[in-house]
């Protein structure tokens, strides 16, 4: 399996995604909020890249099994039933609902991801499911990071170097681009403190002043999930 990282999804474009497996991190905090909505129940997560798009087509959907969520600038959007803070999501409320989601950075990267042959999103919380669904798939794998404002983010960058640790902790046949082997780097410099590394970034802080330390600790706990959220017909599902 060769892997490698992309640090911020600027200046790709998305027919580059065409037949690879992608799996794209926004641990701050889109895919962390995705694959917990799955983990408590939601149907199936519907990422956009536009808030205007996600109030169109959740107009579309069934009204009373529809959650439009998101944020702008770390915060909910107006007339939006939920943010981008993955505490928000409980069973009670989103189980069975299909989300239409849209946040600043991770919806962004993944539609720009959408025409890959596997798109997974992936977080802190079911980094190992991933991991292990990857190594059996067999695949050469891109790992795309949301970034920030297409800049790069050194808690993706961490994730993404935790993401190929644990592939290598299942198979020891991996070949490493020369940014996959910089994220694994990073990982070893940084990553054995996760809720470090994330209240020190740029965008920790701001979340942090927002008043969302406890998202900051939610985000950095590992393995709390076995799902694995892969992409298929416009929106995310568990798999299985």
């Amino acid at each position: 399996m060769k892997i490698n990282v992309l640090f911020s999804p600027g200046s790709i474009d998305e027919l580059y995604f065409t037949g690879k497996t992608t799996v794209v991190i926004d641990v701050l905090r889109a895919s962390t909020t995705i694959v917990e909505a799955l983990k408590n129940g939601a149907k199936d997560v519907v990422p956009v890249s536009k808030i205007e798009f996600a109030v169109k087509i959740s107009g579309g959907m069934f009204g009373g099994q529809t959650l439009l969520c998101g944020e702008r600038n770390t915060k909910k959007i107006e007339g939006f039933s939920l943010g981008n803070s993955p505490l928000e999501y409980k069973k009670e409320i989103v189980k069975g609902k299909s989300i239409v989601f849209y946040s600043t950075n991770g919806t962004k990267a993944i539609v720009k991801a959408k025409y890959s042959e596997n798109l997974f999103v992936c977080a802190l919380s079911n980094i190992h499911a991933v991991a292990e669904y990857l190594v059996k798939l067999g695949k050469d794998c891109v790992v795309l990071c949301a970034g920030n404002n297409n800049l790069f983010s050194i808690e993706d960058a961490v994730c993404a170097g935790a993401f190929i640790q644990e592939i290598i902790n299942l198979q020891a046949e991996v070949t490493l681009s020369d940014s996959a082997r910089g994220a694994l780097v990073l990982n070893n410099s940084f990553g054995k403190n996760k809720l470090n590394i994330f209240t020190e970034s740029e965008h920790g802080k701001i979340l942090a002043k927002n008043g969302f330390l406890k998202d900051l600790e939610f985000c950095s706990t590992e393995n709390t999930t076995n799902i694995v959220a892969y992409y298929n017909n416009s929106a995310l599902k568990a798999l299985g």
